[in-house]
């Protein structure tokens, strides 16, 4: 079995050179903002701190591949690095403080292409999860101070949270109805968006959580964490991984509930 240990400390190391250049400009008056030809925010920080993490890689991993969400892919080979160095850059312009650096390696076997070191850091919500194959999923400050985490044991919808981003991407794919009802049929439903509501599967708060359309890297670093926590990570379309360009997660128990309001 390959030991992740070596990756997953780097991508630690890179996290914190990440969040501390995310953090300097958090909430910056002359923050440098502009809208990308698919109409979405990008900052300097994002900028920034993916170049930040691209170099220390070229150093530290030259045979490695890379892809990132603002310079794009790199590379080739059997391992990839998967980077969103702002997850959340909206909330990052207006100074909430629910965004994240997305880290994760991606290695290609008999299994396919798939994540095998994933690292979520929040510097603003002062939080951190991470996870490697076969390791398991974990939360805290360092490698050497945190918490196992598993997903919840919530059987029943009646007993189920249910979290989403925004409902104008289900609307557009056609699924309002289905996503409507699945809210009725929940116990609780909150927007909390982005990779805070994968990390809410993962810690075991919320049970299930989908969003229409998602890009590799939205989805690589937290699919390991929920999965390694004991939940399941799949496209829309019920094919485990990452690949299906949009995202359904759950504690596993209602996977097939999940998928059967939302599913294609």
């Amino acid at each position: 079995m390959p030991d992740y240990h070596d990756d997953l400390r780097l991508a630690h190391v890179l996290a914190d050179a990440a969040d501390a250049t995310t953090m300097e400009r958090f909430k910056a008056l002359d923050l440098e903002v502009e809208t990308k030809p698919d109409m979405t925010p990008v900052t300097e920080a994002d900028r920034g701190a993916e170049e930040l993490i691209r170099s220390a890689l070229r150093r530290a991993r030259p045979r490695d591949a890379v892809l990132g969400e603002e310079y794009g892919s790199e590379g080739h080979g059997t391992r990839r690095w998967i980077i969103d160095p702002i997850d959340g850059t909206k909330n990052y312009v207006r100074g909430v403080p629910v965004w994240a650096t997305l880290i994760a390696l991606m290695e290609e076997d008999e299994n396919g292409d798939r994540p095998v070191v994933g690292v979520v850091s929040a510097p603003a919500l002062q939080r951190r999860w991470w996870a490697a194959l076969d390791r398991g999923a974990f939360t805290g400050r360092s490698l050497t101070s945190a918490s196992r985490m598993h997903v919840s044991r919530v059987k029943g919808l009646e007993h189920a949270s249910f979290a989403y981003s925004s409902l104008t991407g289900w609307e557009e794919r056609g699924k309002l109805d289905g996503f409507l009802e699945l809210s009725r049929d929940c116990w609780r439903t909150r927007a909390y968006g982005d990779f805070w509501t994968y990390m809410m599967v993962a810690e075991g708060s919320v049970d299930l959580c989908a969003e229409p359309e998602l890009s590799m890297w939205d989805m690589a670093a937290p699919a390991i964490v929920v999965t390694e926590a004991g939940g399941r990570f799949t496209g829309l379309d019920g094919v485990d991984g990452v690949h299906g360009g949009n995202a359904a997660a759950s504690n596993g128990l209602l996977h097939g509930d999940l998928l059967a309001y939302l599913g294609d």
